[in-house]
């Protein structure tokens, strides 16, 4: 992961920031990229760790444990290295989007709209589509361990509304403080909970150092399922959430370079911790039995009764906490970072050239349009909970998921070797590599996902 440092040829180190604004946020004056105080490179350390951890909770969710469980149970240890290569091509762009906002000054919403207007087009297309089928999705998500937890409290539906209408309740009054200690809290149930399981399913170690060699199982269409698994391992619009949750802790220059590649780092080792412990499970506990789960987050709970079967009811409810802590982290990391990311839309719609130091100030969680989007994530997907999903709207929110990650990685790889980016940010070789990879891989992703709608239904 230390190719990072490949990006900067700016390796002085100064003291340790003074004043803080929260959890090791400094104050937000001085102009980016600056040669002032504040710009003054900070030393990498683990206190002021926070928005990685929010990506990467947010990042994972119950659909790529079940996908890790599945491509286990499938082909034992084989795709390890899959998984691990994935985690390295999210660490490229979630760094690129970082690295953006620090360098610049600017968000990257306010990058993608000096590009042209057709990403505005693709924008709001996108969170207006994706933001109202995702909210479903991640209440439903949500709902499933606690209706299993307590089966006879209510049905799922109304499990589900209950978790969208708390996250929208935390989300609205709380700023990104209080935001990341819960979510710092939720990923520590996560890491306990699945690093549990892989112990107790006790790995082959062996056999699991022999996955980190890139093979590709024998069998038709091996080559795409590799490449979905790589491309599945926390891949959302949270890693362009990233820049935002970067500002909101208070980081805004480039003296934070430093601390935001070990924090983006440590996300993507978090993430890689939680993936290869699913896919542990998946092939000591599926693959030796030869046990098939379904696809979709459904396949968790059929994992907990197999768990209540081989080591009793308390494993299979601690695994249905780390569940719920998975889905419910993506439902309010999602609420916060791509409602940050809407407010910061609007405001630039509107004439004003945003910076990252606005996102700091906080003054974006409190404005109408992040609060709209809140909304808008909450209330109208309960009607897709009773009256089902639209057949032509979920086609639409496919394809619009598939070509976000193309279109980051392309607009970054854009951004990051232009003049909109000092000569001192801007990508060298290895990064450039990374960000290459990272498209034409979502590329082919994109293309296969576009492929298999079912167009002829549509029309």
């Amino acid at each position: 992961m230390t190719y990072m440092a490949d990006t900067t040829g700016n390796s002085t180190e100064a003291n340790e920031p003074g004043a803080t604004r929260a959890a090791g946020a400094t104050e937000v004056t001085g102009a980016p990229g600056s040669s002032g105080p504040n710009s003054a490179p900070r030393k990498s350390s683990w206190k002021y760790i926070g928005p990685g951890i929010v990506v990467a909770a947010t990042g994972v969710g119950a659909g790529d444990l079940v996908a890790t469980l599945i491509a286990g149970s499938n082909f034992g240890y084989t795709l390890l290295w899959a998984a691990v290569l994935g985690c390295l091509v999210k660490i490229s762009l979630a760094e690129a989007a970082g690295r953006w906002h620090l360098s610049t000054g600017r968000t990257l919403f306010d990058g993608w709209a000096s590009l042209g207007r057709w990403t505005t087009y693709f924008f709001v297309a996108y969170v207006v589509i994706w933001g109202f089928v995702y909210g479903a999705a991640a209440m439903s998500s949500s709902a499933l361990p606690l209706q299993a937890l307590f089966p006879d409290v209510m049905d799922l539906k109304w499990w589900a509304i209950l978790c969208g209408l708390s996250g929208l309740v935390f989300v609205w009054f709380n700023k990104y403080e209080v935001f990341e200690k819960v979510m710092t809290v939720l990923v520590g149930v996560m890491f306990v909970v699945t690093v549990y399981l892989a112990i107790r399913v006790t790995p082959n170690l062996a056999d699991a150092f022999a996955g980190l060699l890139p093979v590709l199982p024998d069998e038709k269409d091996s080559i795409l399922n590799t490449l979905g698994l790589i491309g599945g391992v926390g891949g959302t619009i949270t890693l362009a959430a990233y820049g935002y949750w970067v500002n909101a802790k208070g980081w805004t220059n480039t003296g934070w370079m430093k601390v935001m590649r070990l924090d983006n780092r440590v996300a993507y080792a978090t993430t890689g911790i939680f993936v290869v412990a699913m896919l542990f499970v998946g092939a000591e506990l599926l693959h030796s039995a030869n046990i098939a789960i379904a696809s979709g987050d459904k396949g968790l709970i059929q994992l907990s009764d197999i768990l209540a079967d081989k080591y009793g009811s308390a494993t299979a409810k601690f695994f249905l906490i780390g569940f719920f802590a998975t889905s419910y982290t993506s439902l309010i990391g999602v609420w916060h970072g791509v409602s940050l990311m809407f407010a910061d839309f609007v405001e630039r719609f509107r004439g004003t050239r945003t910076t990252g130091e606005e996102v700091a100030s906080g003054t974006r969680e409190r404005s109408w349009p992040f609060r709209a989007y809140l909304l808008w994530l909450t209330f109208p997907p309960i009607v897709l909970l009773f009256q089902g999903q639209p057949f032509r709207l979920i086609i639409l929110y496919g394809v619009l998921g598939a070509a976000f990650l193309p279109f980051l990685a392309g607009t970054l790889l854009v951004l990051l070797n232009s003049s909109r980016t000092p000569a001192e940010w801007r990508n060298r070789l290895l990064s450039n590599t990374m960000l290459v990879i990272a498209g034409l891989l979502f590329l082919v992703l994109c293309v296969k996902q576009i492929w298999d709608q079912p167009w002829s239904e549509f029309f």
